[in-house]
């Protein structure tokens, strides 16, 4: 009898949180467990259907459009990974839900925050629902805290937009106050 449950991983950008879902799921393989990954189809930063790390860690997976693609996806499954589970509909607290209890082990990576600190996507419900939650953190780039929030240091307002550090810095809760009154200085009629 299998026992189901949810593994939430999240944090800001550069904490690490997809090498945490890669290391699970290579090593519910090397215990013969079966293992299906998805991710959103729009993220083909890296790969067009690898999931991969910052640091370059990738295990193969499968992109989908919706949440709802994945259930039909991971019929007999022992183990699902799922990462950037911030860009997937709210459905996806669902989808989890289902295959945790048919006895599915989730593991779901993702940001618990978006640029302006609010919490993104599926990830505040499915923090709720999980039976584990990891919180990764990376580490600020002014100060060398602990990074709080994926500050986007370009001038786009829209809530998702791809990049990497030419696009987002790790901030902590201090540095991002400092950087947000800098930008609104900045923003500021003459």
């Amino acid at each position: 009898m299998r026992r189901g449950r949810i593994e939430v991983i999240c944090g800001s950008m550069f904490s690490g949180k997809t090498e945490e879902l890669i290391r699970r799921l290579k090593r519910a393989k090397f215990a013969r467990q079966s293992v299906e990954i998805f991710k959103p189809a729009i993220d083909t930063r890296y790969d067009e259907s690898d999931v991969v790390s910052h640091e370059g860690n990738s295990i193969p997976s499968t992109p989908v459009d919706t949440s709802a693609n994945i259930l039909l996806l991971a019929s007999d499954t022992d183990v699902v990974g799922i990462d950037e589970a911030q860009f997937f509909d709210e459905n996806l607290v669902g989808v989890c839900n289902q295959l945790a209890n048919r006895g599915t082990r989730v593991i779901v990576a993702g940001l618990d925050l978006d640029f302006k600190g609010v919490p993104f996507g599926p990830m505040p419900a499915l923090c709720a629902v999980a039976d584990e939650v990891t919180k990764v953190h990376a580490i600020c780039v002014r100060c060398g805290a602990l990074a709080y929030v994926s500050h986007r240091i370009v001038d786009e307002d829209k809530r998702v937009l791809l990049g990497e550090q030419t696009i987002y810095e790790p901030l902590c809760r201090s540095c991002y106050q400092k950087a947000l009154e800098k930008d609104q200085k900045k923003n500021q009629p003459q």
